[in-house]
């Protein structure tokens, strides 16, 4: 065993992956014909988002239980997540005939909840608590000390990355030649800690990329500063993969086995989750686009090489469409809002729409108010450019006409409000 997969024993991986035959389904590694033609590379897609539970999460979760005492099995099992963990875990209490009890956070998106309610049914019981799933781990670590009953930690735990490095073997065993670069999605860690160490011993010229949120680059954070850290303050939208601090075991392990670690932005995930389902029909939640949104970043490296991406998951809650829809045009810069001040005179209103917009541009937003002052009133408004370049010329046509007040795209707070 080398160095770098000293943590990981590959045995254990293919005893794991004994164990998961009848249990997860062996997804499909599929080709993906626009991004190949887009790229000229051959762009494949390990479709973990095709489980039972729509995410990988399952295979880590039954192998960690299946690991325990008939004792521990007899007392029941407890888990925290923000949704796929728990509904892995929740799945396999139904499984295996055991107690499970479940605790996500209190903002966890309806979908996800009924989801976990359904995969366990009368075995498990759900406990939502606090605003983070740091809040809801506590809570769970708390109930699982008192009542005597054993924690499947999402991915800081050797039998939940055992269980996710099984995907590393399909991989391997259904690509037909060599594999040059291979992308990983990166929250907690666990997933490329358990795939990377299973590549690294039987694909070492395999590039191994870990790809996470640009607003929760925990693992990059820490990488950059050679030791596992915590980030107080990230931005929760890719739920999947946003987590303060990666697993100590995971983080030392990727530290040694990722070739590059990169961010990409939510903004073009969110682009990306549009692109595949208009293009492929295929559904990815936000952390599941994650390693296909990132391929932009890596245009000239990949072409003519054999590219597998891992799409991790598609527990997407519909409800959130208008706000990816939001997210993307911003992101591409057709979407902008303003805080614009409409003199309080007749004809302002028609003179913003007749001197200040181009014929192409759209008002999406308007939000008017008359509070502040006799003379003039802010209003926000929201507009669609048809052309993003058009935004220089629009926002110097404000100045002059003495409308502009507030450029709002970069205020952090702008979707709390507006979406």
């Amino acid at each position: 065993m080398t160095t770098q997969t000293q943590y990981i024993n590959l045995n254990n991986v293919k005893k794991a992956a004994t164990l998961l035959r009848d249990i997860v389904l062996e997804t499909p590694l599929q080709k993906n014909l626009f991004l190949s033609e887009k790229f000229d590379a051959n762009i494949l897609f390990k479709r973990e988002d095709l489980q039972e539970v729509r995410s990988y999460k399952i295979r880590g979760a039954y192998h960690k239980i299946s690991s325990l005492t008939a004792l521990e099995l007899n007392q029941g099992v407890v888990c925290a997540s923000a949704g796929n963990h728990a509904q892995g875990v929740a799945y396999s209490c139904k499984l295996k005939q055991i107690k499970g009890i479940i605790f996500m956070p209190t903002p966890t998106p309806n979908q996800k909840i009924e989801q976990v309610k359904m995969f366990g049914g009368d075995y498990v019981e759900l406990i939502l608590t606090g605003d983070t799933y740091d809040d809801a781990y506590e809570a769970a670590m708390h109930y699982c000390t008192e009542k005597k009953m054993s924690f499947v930690h999402p991915f800081h735990d050797i039998k939940v990355i055992e269980g996710q490095a099984t995907i590393a073997l399909e991989i391997l065993a259904q690509s037909k030649k060599p594999i040059d670069y291979l992308f990983l999605p990166v929250g907690g860690g666990g997933l490329a800690a358990g795939v990377s160490s299973v590549f690294k011993e039987l694909s070492p010229n395999t590039k191994i990329i870990g790809v996470e949120p640009i607003g929760a680059p925990s693992m990059s954070i820490s990488l950059k500063n050679g030791f596992n850290t915590k980030i107080e303050n990230i931005d929760k939208f890719i739920d999947g993969a946003s987590v303060q601090k990666v697993g100590d075991l995971n983080f030392e392990i990727c530290k040694n086995n990722l070739d590059e670690m990169v961010t990409v932005h939510e903004g073009k995930v969110c682009q990306t989750i549009l692109d595949l389902y208009n293009k492929n029909a295929i559904v990815v939640e936000p952390a599941g686009a994650l390693t296909t949104a990132v391929l932009d970043q890596f245009l000239d490296e990949i072409r003519g090489k054999n590219v597998v991406c891992l799409v991790s998951g598609s527990n997407n809650d519909i409800t959130r469409t208008e706000e990816i829809k939001e997210r993307a045009l911003l992101y591409s810069g057709h979407k902008h809002y303003f805080i614009i001040k409409f003199p309080q005179r007749a004809g302002a209103l028609r003179e913003f729409l007749n001197d200040i917009l181009g014929p192409n541009d759209n008002i999406t937003h308007f939000e008017y108010s008359k509070k502040h002052n006799r003379n003039s009133g802010p209003a926000i408004v929201g507009l669609e450019l048809l052309n993003p370049q058009d935004l220089g010329e629009l926002i110097q046509k404000m100045k002059t006409k003495k409308f502009f007040g507030e450029y709002l795209n970069d205020k952090p707070d702008l979707f709390q409000v507006l979406v």
